[in-house]
């Protein structure tokens, strides 16, 4: 759910921004954390947001973090380093974002304010991480781990999208050849059949009842196709799709135990790298939360709420399902040890080298699959059109 926030900025008037949380609390939370001076917090209920697109949509995130990290290494101040970036910058948006960043920081305001004016382009973690950087002194170290973890989830995300490229161009192949076999082939054989005359199989009359059906109504077919494949389209780009498309696929026994790994290791990397910037466990937690969907929201909350009464970190993720065996115990030797940051990261790196190997084995297991079904279906309709041609043949004889 989207809040629109108003607060009071450096010189005293009222800006207001938009943030995403799941309910009034944690935004208020989140943007207390973020050292905003709240002055009203309400829900975004308009219908328009379904059609909006982000703004600075183009903006590379990685890119800015790691350009400004060379720079700053380099001995650059770091308005010096963004007013580089702006005037190397060609594009107007970018530059004109840049811009404002470097009016800011000559206002006074600290970068991680700053970035909290644009919340579509730098996520409430980057921004956590800006902010506990600001605390230690260390923004140079800190972009560089936010980039490293940014490559981390690239890295996985991209072996998930390259393992299913082949699979979807092999099932929109596979529904085209049937579309045509059905829509064009199979009403030109209906027209031979009833010429042929003669007993004709069962499954053979059922083809050329379609076959009748699509020549008769083959502009209304055509016209409910298009409907039902804009519906789709119109579907899939709803912002709350992809949180439906997790709940059914968490549904799937083992599939949904692979997406719950996948989004533990995304919470536990985010989590292990605000620790080792400096940030509290407590306030860790709350802004991760977010990272975690619907099923497993609850339980970071009561999780969260555990550790802030003193529970043990190992205990109330335990408790709340958020571990597997491996982890549950990399947690409780991680808290003997005092690096639980490192060890939230191992655990992240874990978790993504299982993902890696499932999905390598779900890949090989699934095309073969998929190609045969697609084969045997053709295979069949093509048979099918073709068996009265056979059983005449068997009669001349």
């Amino acid at each position: 759910m989207q809040f629109d926030i108003r607060f009071l900025d450096n010189t005293q008037g009222v800006s207001a921004l938009a943030m995403d949380a799941p309910n009034h609390e944690v935004a208020a939370r989140m943007a207390h954390d973020r050292g905003l001076r709240v002055v009203s917090i309400q829900p975004n209920q308009s219908l328009t947001r379904m059609f909006q697109r982000k703004s600075n949509v183009d903006f590379q995130l990685g890119q800015f973090s790691q350009e400004l990290l060379t720079l700053l290494e380099a001995g650059l101040s770091l308005v010096e380093s963004i007013e580089t970036l702006s005037e190397k910058e060609s594009k107007p948006a970018r530059k004109d974002l840049l811009s404002r960043l470097v009016a800011d920081l000559y206002r006074g305001a600290s970068l991680s304010n700053a970035l909290t004016q644009f919340p579509d382009v730098f996520p409430p973690l980057y921004v956590a991480t800006v902010r506990a950087s600001e605390r230690t002194g260390g923004l140079a170290e800190s972009l560089a781990k936010y980039v490293v973890y940014q490559s981390q989830l690239d890295a996985v995300k991209k072996k998930v999208i390259s393992a299913s490229i082949y699979p979807a161009v092999l099932a929109i192949v596979g529904l085209l050849v049937i579309g045509f076999l059905m829509g064009y082939v199979v009403p030109r054989f209906a027209k031979i059949f009833e010429d042929m005359g003669g007993e004709i199989p069962w499954m053979s009359r059922l083809l050329i009842q379609w076959g009748h059906l699509a020549h008769a109504y083959g502009t209304e077919l055509a016209v409910g196709s298009l409907v039902l494949l804009g519906s789709a389209i119109f579907w899939l780009t709803r912002p709350s799709t992809p949180a439906q498309v997790l709940q059914w696929l968490e549904k799937i026994p083992a599939l949904g135990e692979r997406m719950r790994i996948y989004q533990l290791a995304r919470f536990y990397r985010s989590l292990g790298m605000l620790l080792r910037g400096g940030m509290p466990a407590v306030a860790s937690l709350e802004l991760v939360t977010g990272l975690l969907p619907g099923g497993l929201h609850p339980r970071l909350v009561l999780a969260t709420q555990m550790i802030r009464e003193g529970t043990p970190i190992s205990v109330a993720m335990e408790a709340q399902h958020l571990t597997s065996p491996v982890s549950a115990r990399m947690l409780r030797v991680g808290e003997r040890t005092g690096r639980m940051d490192e060890m939230m990261e191992r655990i992240a790196a874990f978790y993504d080298s299982e993902i890696s190997q499932w999905i390598d084995w779900f890949v090989r297991l699934f095309e073969p699959l998929l190609m045969a079904f697609i084969g045997l279906v053709v295979g069949f309709i093509v048979v099918v059109m073709y068996f009265p041609i056979f059983e005449l043949a068997g009669s001349i004889r």
